[in-house]
């Protein structure tokens, strides 16, 4: 196993409202010096959550929103930051209802994702929800979400979809197909 690089200093260079930009001054074990930044979260960094709602044994929920990194409206899972005190699956479910309008019976923690590794601290938690109901939430959105929905059959056509750019949603429904398949609920 690799050893972990030094660090020789660390320094926040910019803040904003949710996030921080710290440099980090490291020595790796062969002498080399660099200087790296990274995206921190801001504050006690409880993460977040991603689900992939099940309405049946084929078909995912998918929401649409606007998202500013983009500048777009585009289609992806529900998801959402953990509160401070809520475990991941109280969390998934609080998002599901406010994004979706479902609550789910059944709730499974599959997986942590991380987005950019090499710059970006922030993971999300993935869970299956399956069991489906339909309830609602007033969530912090700015407006109602849309709601869709994607076959797991159909998901090399669903990376053709200019809406639908996110890579972690896209791991996160392979891994549940993939289970769903192994587990004998989807068949292919």
């Amino acid at each position: 196993m690799r050893q972990k690089p030094t660090v020789l200093a660390r320094e926040i260079v910019a803040s904003s409202r949710l996030f921080r930009v710290e440099q980090v001054q490291l020595r790796f074990a062969n002498g080399a010096e660099r200087t790296y930044e990274r995206l921190v979260g801001r504050g006690a960094g409880y993460g977040a959550v991603m689900i992939v709602a099940m309405l049946d044994a084929e078909h995912a929920v998918l929401v649409e929103e606007y998202c500013g990194g983009t500048d777009e409206y585009e289609l992806s899972l529900p998801k959402g930051l953990i509160e401070p005190g809520e475990d991941i699956l109280a969390a998934a479910e609080r998002e599901l209802k406010e994004e979706a309008g479902y609550g789910a019976r059944q709730l499974e923690h599959l997986t942590e994702l991380s987005l950019s590794p090499g710059y970006m601290s922030q993971k999300i938690q993935v869970v299956l929800a399956t069991e489906l109901y339909e309830e609602s939430l007033e969530g912090d959105e700015p407006e109602p979400m849309g709601v869709d929905k994607v076959n797991l059959r159909e998901l090399s056509a669903l990376v053709q979809n200019p809406q639908f750019t996110e890579g972690r949603a896209l791991a996160a429904l392979y891994l549940v197909r993939d289970l769903l398949t192994q587990r004998g609920v989807f068949q292919p």
